[in-house]
């Protein structure tokens, strides 16, 4: 047996290093601020939800999205234009990390180095894994509304929809479900409008 085939078969992993993080439900927000990594991780409640790497195709649909939306909002003097990961809190111990946020100029107060405080409008690109979708489609759903964003935008490769969310009281009401053929349009943003076929035939 070499020396190669001889670490390997030693080697584990150093589990002690998991003893120098807090445990699961005891994270506070200065340490899941201060937490450095290149995985997109979101926090509820002093948990780290450790999120699926995205794909090419999920990355290129969002890098898009968020090229059109900084194109408008730049033209029109509007607001700030981010995609993931940039940490935006919803509440208290609860922060998520859209595909693609939005802020409108007038809100400038709240968009902070770190993280957001809440956003205007937000896209979440979804993936294909069964948690995935329910956490975009439903989950999601029901923190941005409680969260107050004005306009929540749902882009699914899967079915080659867009589906645009309002709020109104405390619940997200639809806009409209875009598919092939059409333009997905912003009631938040008026005159900002994206052509479907555009988002899912990427190259």
């Amino acid at each position: 047996m070499d020396k190669t085939m001889i670490r390997a078969a030693n080697s584990k992993p150093v589990w002690e290093i998991a003893t120098l993080f807090p445990d699961q439900g005891q994270w506070s927000e200065e340490e899941y601020l201060g937490l450095e990594t290149n995985r997109l991780v979101e926090f509820s409640d002093g948990h780290l939800e450790v999120l699926s790497m995205p794909t090419q195709t999920h990355q290129a649909i969002a890098f898009l999205l968020s090229r059109l939306l900084h194109t408008f909002a730049k033209a029109a003097a509007i607001g700030y234009v981010l995609p993931a990961a940039l940490r935006v809190r919803l509440w208290e111990r609860k922060y998520r990390e859209p595909d693609v946020v939005f802020m409108l100029s007038h809100h400038a107060q709240r968009r902070h180095d770190s993280y957001w405080d809440g956003a205007d409008l937000v896209m979440e690109v979804v993936s294909n894994a069964p948690e995935d979708r329910r956490r975009d489609l439903v989950t999601k759903r029901r923190e941005y509304a409680q969260a107050g964003i004005p306009e929540y935008w749902i882009v699914d490769p899967q079915n080659q929809t867009v589906v645009v969310l309002w709020l109104e009281g405390k619940q997200y009401r639809q806009h409209g479900l875009f598919g092939p053929g059409e333009m997905a349009t912003s009631l938040l943003l008026p005159g900002f409008a994206v052509a479907v076929d555009e988002v899912f035939n990427i190259e």
